[in-house]
């Protein structure tokens, strides 16, 4: 188990039927950029059960914080549901991933678009100060199929905007656009239609993608993935990675077990 820190859970939360939060004490020398994900998971039967999650949690703060899917026959997440405080929780030591700031070149505005789950990374990013002073305005876009579904992300915002540090900025540059596909809400229709048409532009205030300007993080379903990337190309956007910064980054590392 030398690749782990052993966390204890501090807290946990269940939002509805299918999705929870907790969160872990943090060993300090545990060190990520807001934005990656690392494996997490239980010891079962002696060996280690895991699953790739990211940190919701920004990378100053002294807790880590988790976001899940419960799938009642998914090998980790029918374990993880029933997790309460005092529970041991294995982080791996090596974060990675693609939603990181230097895989962008400089812009002006920053979209985040997540669906479901996907909305993990984009909650540490928006707690980190050096977001905001990259951007001039961060629009975070959080797709789900159900009202009660967008409740975690919400008190995210909230939060952030609450905060005595980044509340100031938070409430001059941050753009909160929850939309839903399945019931009647002030926004609704998937993010991939919202784009095309430009609504949510339009709703925002905002001017059509720009590949000068904007720059994009996506992050959520096989299918949201594909449709965007799709779309993005379409406008002209390229994809950035480790080696050569883009117009915009996609996180393939969804959590679906």
């Amino acid at each position: 188990m030398s690749n782990f820190f052993s966390e204890t859970v501090t807290s946990v939360r269940h939002w509805t039927d299918t999705l929870f939060s907790f969160s872990t004490t943090r060993t300090p020398a545990f060190r990520f950029i807001s934005g990656q994900f690392t494996m997490i998971g239980l010891k079962v039967e002696g060996r280690p059960l895991l699953r790739a999650y990211s940190m919701c949690s920004a990378n100053h703060e002294e807790r880590l914080e988790f976001f899940s899917i419960k799938v009642q026959n998914g090998p980790l997440t029918s374990r993880l549901q029933h997790l309460a405080q005092g529970d041991t929780l294995l982080v791996g030591k090596k974060p990675v991933g693609t939603l990181i700031q230097d895989n962008l070149l400089p812009g002006a505005t920053l979209y985040l678009l997540g669906t479901g789950t996907g909305l993990a990374p984009f909650a540490a990013i928006i707690k980190d100060p050096d977001t905001y002073d990259r951007y001039e305005k961060i629009v975070l876009v959080h797709g789900c199929r159900e009202v009660a579904e967008l409740g975690y992300g919400e008190q995210t915002v909230t939060q952030v905007l609450a905060d005595e540090f980044l509340g100031e900025l938070a409430t001059e540059k941050l753009l909160y656009y929850p939309t839903v596909t399945r019931e009647e809400f002030r926004n609704t229709g998937r993010i991939t239609t919202l784009l095309e048409t430009a609504k949510l532009q339009k709703d925002l205030g905002l001017k059509p993608l720009n590949r000068e300007t904007d720059r994009v993080m996506l992050c959520g379903s096989p299918a949201m993935l594909q449709d965007l990337h799709q779309f993005l190309k379409d406008s002209g956007f390229e994809e950035g990675n480790h080696s050569e910064p883009g117009h915009f980054v996609i996180e393939k590392a969804f959590v679906e077990k």
